[in-house]
């Protein structure tokens, strides 16, 4: 499952299961390749769920994560942040993260 994260729903997007988070913006290269590689994901792994938050849109959850480049992954399980990575990844590394 793929959707939009905000500063009003994201913390309840982010509070069961396991979630990627991708910190992107529209005018980013490496966001614009890492787009159809999360997609992808979203349709192969139905237990997973992707969560894209505009940095443009919501600098104020961008702050609060310290997002300094992205695209920025952030892993979450259960609600507990595990993990992060920047840049582009291709599907294979993005499902070796995950599995971890």
């Amino acid at each position: 499952m793929l959707v939009y994260g905000n500063k009003d729903n994201f913390d309840s997007l982010v509070s069961e299961g396991v979630v990627v988070v991708d910190f992107f913006a529209n005018w980013c290269g490496p966001c614009k390749m890492l787009g159809p590689v999360l997609e992808e994901l979203s349709n192969s792994r139905s237990e997973v769920k992707i969560v894209k938050v505009d940095v443009d849109e919501e600098d104020d959850l961008a702050r609060r994560f310290g997002v300094m480049s992205i695209p920025a992954l952030y892993l979450f399980k259960d609600g507990q942040q595990v993990d992060n990575k920047i840049g582009f990844m291709p599907l294979s590394d993005l499902e070796e993260w995950i599995n971890k």
